[in-house]
């Protein structure tokens, strides 16, 4: 299926499985290899998974968002959520495993991370009010963007936004870590910041 700025955000969301989204351009030779590759994955997986294209001509705003610097760029969505990603040209067999592992990891036991969540909405809820905002009504939405903050500071030793791209580089991420760098100009746009943590 192909999307655009216009249909994004209603498409990823029109399903309950996880989602794949394939950024790309015409002109991207690696593209042009992945995009089959992808396509036969989507039939192994189709009970699970949706495989989704993104010409860079038609989510320039998306790609944006997303971060999206380098092409091939796969994003794995849950929710509407981003799950996971890669860059670039990886074998069949390497996606197929990385696919397997995402789509079957249990989640943690909800007593886990009990207290740092609650400190967590706390204080997301102070900031909200210092700026004129609110945290999103939305319990659920909340608890699943702390969820993928949390996992990022395991991975990564930092809080990044989980809707946003990790690319290592400490400097270059370090406006990722939420509440990111762009949440206030989003919410000013768009009535929300990108991951929905926030909203007018």
């Amino acid at each position: 299926m192909n999307i655009t700025d216009a249909n994004f955000e209603k498409e990823i969301n029109a399903t309950d499985k996880f989602v794949l989204v394939d950024f790309f351009a015409v002109w991207c030779g690696p593209c042009s290899v992945l995009g089959p590759i992808l396509e036969k994955i989507g039939k192994h997986f189709e009970d699970k998974l949706v495989i989704m294209k993104a010409n860079l001509d038609d989510v320039p705003e998306t790609a944006q968002k997303f971060g999206v610097e380098k092409i091939p760029a796969v994003f794995l969505l849950k929710n509407g959520k981003p799950v996971s990603g890669f860059v670039g040209l990886i074998p069949e067999l390497e996606i197929k495993k990385w696919l397997e592992k995402l789509m079957n990891e249990s989640p943690a036991p909800a007593d886990d991370n009990k207290k740092k969540t609650e400190d967590m909405i706390k204080k997301f809820e102070e900031h909200a009010k210092e700026n004129g905002f609110q945290l999103n009504p939305d319990k659920k939405t909340v608890e699943r963007i702390i969820d993928g903050l949390l996992k990022n500071e395991g991975k990564y030793g930092e809080q990044y936004c989980p809707c946003r791209r990790v690319s290592g580089n400490k400097e270059e991420d370090k406006q990722k870590i939420c509440p990111c760098f762009w949440h206030k100009d989003e919410i000013k746009k768009d009535g929300h910041c990108f991951c929905r943590l926030y909203v007018k």
